[in-house]
């Protein structure tokens, strides 16, 4: 009994060791982020979202009544042009828990579905028996497609990306903080010249909206190797990088269709 309980308040110090590495990163960026931001910044780009970002012709176009862009990735990954719960590319959207498929007012472990009002009390989507409620886990690393915010909010043929497809885009495409319509947030510019807009949407813990403008924080599908964390995309001033994030803050969505057909 002693063995287990030294393991698990081995377990619980490196969360809070993470939690705080977390909270020093995000710091980090947005002081960065504010320091640069006046030199840095971008005005209007006519370029922006150019391409196939405006649907149809240039590798765009439109599946179940929803725009994308084809931006000639390895895979042959399909990208949306607006985040869930937008019209255009430019508007920030809904925002989600991790696994969530509606917004809702307050985001935390209290108000999070999976769980049993805590972050060691996971209910679904766990592959640590010691973070699961009364000893639970399903191993199950991906999201169902019931529990996928584009495919239960835009129907079959859309999904959120993986891990890999964010770390595909970021790799083969290249990115410039802008701003469009006013909005800042991230252009990634294909080699095909086709373009993807991504709003700085920030994200949403417990009632409040943090570092809109400054921060765009969005959802994969994929669960982190600690199954409190899922992971997501991180992009600020003149930075982007994949990073896992709290299940139960609400970030934004931008569906992926799949593979093209040759």
């Amino acid at each position: 009994m002693t063995k287990f309980a030294n393991y698990k308040d081995k377990k619980k110090q490196m969360i809070r060791n993470m939690k705080n590495i977390r909270k020093i990163t995000m710091a980090a960026l947005v002081a960065f982020s504010v320091v640069i931001a006046c030199g840095c910044t971008k005005s209007d780009d006519p370029n922006n979202g150019g391409g196939g970002n405006n649907g149809g012709g240039n590798g765009g176009g439109t599946y179940n009544g929803h725009e994308y862009v084809d931006l000639g990735l390895p895979s042959g990954t399909l990208w949306a042009t607006c985040n869930v719960g937008a019209s255009s590319p430019e508007e920030y959207g809904d925002y989600f828990a991790w696994g969530e498929t509606q917004p809702k007012d307050t985001y935390n472990w209290s108000s999070y579905q999976y769980c049993m009002g805590s972050d060691h009390t996971l209910t679904m989507y766990c592959t640590d028996p010691h973070f699961g409620y009364n000893g639970f886990y399903d191993d199950l690393t991906t999201l169902l497609p019931e529990d996928d915010v584009a495919t239960a909010n835009w129907g079959s043929g859309w999904r959120m990306p993986t891990r890999a497809q964010w770390e595909e885009l970021y790799v083969n495409a290249a990115y410039t903080w802008t701003t469009r319509g006013g909005v800042h947030g991230r252009l990634f510019t294909a080699s095909n010249g086709n373009s993807l807009f991504l709003p700085a949407a920030g994200y949403r813990s417990d009632d409040e909206l943090e570092f809109a403008g400054i921060g765009g924080y969005y959802w994969s599908s994929s669960l982190y190797d600690y199954p409190v964390y899922a992971m997501g995309f991180l992009f600020g001033v003149d930075v982007c990088f994949v990073l896992n994030g709290n299940r139960d803050t609400g970030r934004s969505v931008r569906p992926v269709r799949s593979a093209r057909q040759n």
